[in-house]
């Protein structure tokens, strides 16, 4: 089953810069090479965003791979396919690595178990917190700033090769 979908690295510090690009090739299969710019949100760091074409759970590879480098701020994405849900992976540093499954224009969706679990095992009182966790609250605050500065970018077409 192929998908595709979209990997945003908001800051990466320049050094990193070839090592994402390493790995982002290494998950797909052939070699990447991203426009990077200046991300004016976090000076000194840059920027770069590409689309890609794979296999459906490619989009957690990706976000594995990435990882790797805890001071980068990313996210990735993968369309929703024929009986897979989409996916949204989000890295923060100091957050660590979130994911969530989406729908087809996007929203992150919460499943009925994951809403019960909250209910039977959250105090009333943190409910709200719970919810926003599950979500990615947190990780889409921290990015918005990065996703803003990042309008008008260049963008690296991609697809997997196999």
């Amino acid at each position: 089953m192929s998908t595709r979908g979209v990997v945003y690295v908001h800051s990466s510090p320049t050094a990193v810069c070839p090592h994402v690009e390493w790995a982002i090739s290494g998950v797909l299969g052939s070699r990447v090479t991203l426009q990077w710019s200046a991300q004016p949100a976090v000076p000194g760091q840059l920027r770069a965003e590409c689309t890609w074409g794979g296999p459906a759970g490619s989009a957690g590879a990706l976000a594995g791979a990435l990882r790797a480098w805890p001071m980068l701020r990313f996210e990735v994405t993968e369309e929703p396919s024929h009986g897979v849900d989409g996916q949204r992976f989000c890295h923060v540093p100091g957050l660590g690595l979130w994911s969530g499954r989406t729908s087809a224009n996007g929203d992150v969706v919460l499943g009925e178990d994951q809403l019960r679990a909250v209910l039977a095992e959250t105090p009333a009182s943190q409910v709200r917190g719970r919810i926003a966790e599950l979500l990615g609250a947190a990780w889409d605050e921290a990015l918005e700033p990065c996703r803003f500065a990042g309008d008008g970018a260049p963008v690296t077409w991609l697809h997997q090769v196999g």
